[in-house]
């Protein structure tokens, strides 16, 4: 399907000469529509968050199937920078007797991520705070898509101009808030845990030494996309 063919199927039909026009300009359909199918269920979006990727729904899945292999019946997980909420409230949808949270540093994606879970009917506590800094809780599971683009790093100009720059691009050539949320994770997580991060595919060989740092006895691992980068770190006890 067209973004043309899209925005006619799914947009408002009385402003269709406008969004056709933002379509021109450069603006994302999925921003024009104001939504778009994220694991078979439909989100609201905005400029204030990321537009959920094919990617991150491979994270959701590989996430849903190591806990199944978990062995527990009460679960905490907690999604780190949720954004539009997509990964938390999946999750939710998909192992509803499990707690989820979610954190964003976002005030704006937050009510983004609140008016999704309300439409989805989904119990989620969501907290405004910068990755896992004083939370007091700790989890089973942590997942969590961050920013992981190096400021100079070559991206789409549609992504560049329209999404959130504080959710694309990270210092350290984008490995800065991936290592904080290892190094803050060591004091958050259960005996028995999952750690699930979506990753920049020429970061996985830094990042599992790190882990390894951290988390010597643990299975640590990275798995590939779709597209068959290294897109997916996994580190579990």
């Amino acid at each position: 399907m067209t973004d043309i063919e899209y925005i006619k199927k799914y947009g408002n039909k009385k402003n269709l000469k406008k969004n056709l026009e933002q379509l021109k300009k450069g603006k994302p359909v999925q921003y024009i529509v104001g939504n778009v199918n994220f694991y078979g269920y439909n989100f609201i979006i905005d400029e204030n968050v990321l537009i959920p990727r094919f990617e991150t729904e491979g994270l959701v899945e590989k996430v849903i199937e190591n806990i199944k292999t978990m062995n527990k019946k009460n679960l905490n997980i907690i999604d780190i920078g949720t954004g539009s909420g997509c990964i938390a409230i999946t999750l939710k949808k998909e192992l509803n007797n499990y707690i989820v949270d979610a954190v964003d540093i976002s005030k704006e994606a937050l009510k983004i991520a609140l008016k999704n879970a309300s439409n989805l009917k989904c119990d989620i506590n969501f907290y405004q705070n910068n990755l896992l800094e004083n939370i007091p809780k700790k989890y089973d599971v942590i997942v969590s898509n961050p920013p992981y683009i190096a400021y100079d790093e070559e991206i789409m100009d549609i992504v560049k101009k329209n999404e959130p720059s504080i959710a694309l691009y990270a210092k350290d050539n984008g490995l800065f808030i991936l290592k904080e949320i290892l190094k803050q994770s060591k004091d958050k997580v259960q005996d028995q845990f999952l750690i699930a991060l979506e990753i920049g595919a020429s970061q996985g060989e830094t990042l599992k030494k790190i882990a390894h740092t951290i988390y010597p006895e643990c299975q640590i691992w990275v798995e590939k996309d779709l597209a068959n980068f290294d897109r997916y770190l996994f580190i579990k006890s």
